[in-house]
């Protein structure tokens, strides 16, 4: 895949996160790119008056841009202070549902990373 066309196809991804963004869709965004498309992504969300943080990824070439409601974002100051394969179960939890990812999927995900039992798909807050 070339240069261009893999830019066009991050560009598009993200175009589509911020509308599903302004739709209401979901209320806080986690998109990980190239660190060369950061002023972009700047300039796009600050014209559209969204909140952001960026998080820098392993050696600097990839970034985790995290943009939308300020709450949401001001928990994420808080939890995200180092790399993402990092977090607790806990935390992980936490970034998930803030995400809007399936609750059961992240309640599944949560007892694996405990590795103190499996969760079948019936705990408390799969129901």
């Amino acid at each position: 895949m070339t240069h261009e066309v893999r830019q066009a196809n991050d560009m598009k991804v993200l175009m589509n996160h911020i509308y599903e963004y302004k739709k209401g869709v979901r209320r806080m965004v986690l998109f990980t790119c190239n660190s060369r498309y950061e002023q972009f992504a700047r300039k796009r969300l600050e014209h559209q008056g969204i909140d952001y943080l960026i998080q820098p990824v392993g050696d600097g070439r990839s970034m985790n841009l995290f943009f939308g409601r300020q709450e949401c974002l001001d928990a994420i100051r808080l939890m995200v202070n180092r790399p993402l394969n990092q977090l607790s179960p806990e935390e992980d939890f936490m970034l998930g549902a803030l995400l809007g990812y399936d609750i059961c999927a992240q309640c599944e995900r949560y007892c694996r990373r405990k590795g103190r039992m499996e969760c079948d798909g019936h705990c408390p807050h799969c129901n």
